[in-house]
Parts: structure tokens; sequence; C-alpha cells
């Protein structure tokens, strides 16, 4: 599960940074926001792969991360 593990901690240390970026209004808030969800997908499918209660709920919190840091890129992107 180190691999699991590191995953998670990448995950939650970009949606910090997004949500850094999204404070105060940076340019760069929709590449981060795609490079975001990327990474919040890739922590679900690697959390998914364990039965145990808290990979479940990672996992099932990186699904919607990943759909609104989808939008949030759209919008920014606008």
């Amino acid at each position: 599960m180190i691999r699991c593990a590191r995953i998670c901690l990448d995950c939650a240390e970009i949606c910090r940074t997004c949500a850094i970026y999204m404070v105060r209004g940076s340019y760069f808030v929709a590449h981060l926001a795609r490079t975001c969800a990327d990474i919040c997908e890739a922590c679900a499918i690697e959390c998914e792969k364990y039965d145990m209660e808290h990979c479940r709920k990672c996992a099932h919190a990186c699904r919607q991360a990943v759909e609104a840091y989808r939008k949030i890129a759209d919008i920014a992107a606008a």
C-alpha cells in the first residue's frame, strides 16, 4: 500500500495548492484544476484496489473532486 499512500499524499497536496491558487485568482487555475482532476482520478483508481473503509471513502471523495475540478477548469478557461 506504499503506492496508495504516496498517491493520496500527492492528491491532498495538489488539492490544497489548487485551493490556494483559486483563492488568489491565479491565471493558472484552469491548468492546475485539470492536473488536479487527473491526480484525483489516479488516487481514486488506486484506492479502489483496496477493500478498506478509508480507501473507499477516499476513492469516493476523489471521484467527486474529479467532477468538480473539471467544472472549475472549464469555467476558468472560459
